[in-house]
């Protein structure tokens, strides 16, 4: 399993690595994140490389010459059940890389590996929204919809390791394609993607203050300009996180449903527009969910971590405070 490096003093390091950017951060044994790099990822149609590489030089700018005592990484894609190998990733180039091998060759030090909700996930369950919940789902929402699944405290990772993909539930039989090579998944009508595609259509039927941001042209328009427009009251962006907050609440119900948990908390980037989000998320929730009249809806909240959880998740792998 690559190199046999033992356990040394020093920092750890948490890295959360997704389709466009990999945020590194040093953590200590309480969640508190000391210092941070960031670096943009190639994309899927870059090389697995470069990939590499842009998590090796944010791990090393975050630790700040300090030795590394080994380093979690939290991945946007599927991981193998041993925690070696991202099997696939929609939106980054790896499928098979044995990237748990590759970063301990180069960085000399202890790399554990999980995807990038289930740390998430974990990070909430020990330090955030999740704390003292028994059973707990966790939704991410950032270039597409990542999951987890939290069971007395742990990340239910399934015989695959893969349990959780649910931004991959087929919602609209023939719809939107997606970048997994299928059609209709959930995370192509709730996700970042699906908030600027959305704000981009709407800006062609009626006014707003995106035209200017952007220069007139929809192409430009990104999703931080989507969620400033929609503060300050734009029509248009209130619109777009309208959709992908009630088709939120549709793929939330559904997965309510089927393992009935005590609490959901929804993170990732899109998640910072908080009620914008997640007042139509709930909405669509309770007229979805089967028998909600007749049950105990689960709360629907946003992660505590924010964009940090999937980083300090990671660490937690290290620390020792749960493998899996």
């Amino acid at each position: 399993m690559g190199k046999d490096v033992g356990m040394s003093r020093g920092v750890v390091v948490g890295v959360d690595i997704g389709g466009t950017k990999v945020l590194a951060g040093v953590v200590d044994e309480a969640g508190v994140v000391s210092s941070t790099a960031l670096r943009t990822t190639p994309g899927r149609r870059g090389v697995t490389r470069q990939a590499e590489d842009a998590l090796v030089e944010a791990v090393l700018e975050a630790a700040g010459g300090q030795p590394l005592a080994g380093v979690g990484v939290a991945a946007a894609g599927f991981v193998d059940p041993a925690g070696d190998r991202v099997m696939f990733a929609p939106h980054l180039p790896w499928q098979g890389e044995p990237l748990r091998e590759l970063l301990q060759d180069r960085l000399g030090c202890p790399v554990l590996l999980d995807n990038d909700a289930n740390c998430a996930a974990r990070a909430e369950g020990h330090h955030g929204a999740a704390r003292g919940a028994r059973s707990a789902l966790m939704i991410t929402m950032g270039t597409g919809i990542g999951g987890a699944v939290l069971l007395d405290g742990r990340v239910l990772r399934g015989a695959n390791g893969m349990a959780g993909e649910f931004g991959h539930m087929q919602v609209v039989p023939g719809g939107q394609p997606c970048e997994c090579g299928k059609t209709g998944c959930w995370e192509q009508y709730s996700s970042g993607n699906a908030l600027v595609r959305n704000a981009r259509a709407l800006m062609a039927e009626q006014p707003s203050v995106l035209a200017e941001s952007s220069g007139g042209r929809p192409e430009r328009v990104t999703g931080p300009m989507v969620t400033s427009a929609a503060e300050e009251g734009d029509l248009v962006a209130r619109q777009a996180f309208a959709s992908v907050g009630d088709w939120l609440g549709i793929g939330t119900a559904n997965l309510v449903a089927a393992l009935d948990p005590e609490v959901v908390v929804v993170g990732g980037g899109v998640s910072a527009a908080g009620d914008k989000l997640l007042d139509p998320a709930r909405a669509a929730l309770r007229r979805t969910l089967v028998g909600a009249a007749h049950r105990r809806v689960p709360d629907l909240v946003a992660a505590t971590l924010g964009p940090r959880a999937g980083m300090i998740g990671a660490a937690l792998l290290i620390s020792g405070q749960e493998r899996w």
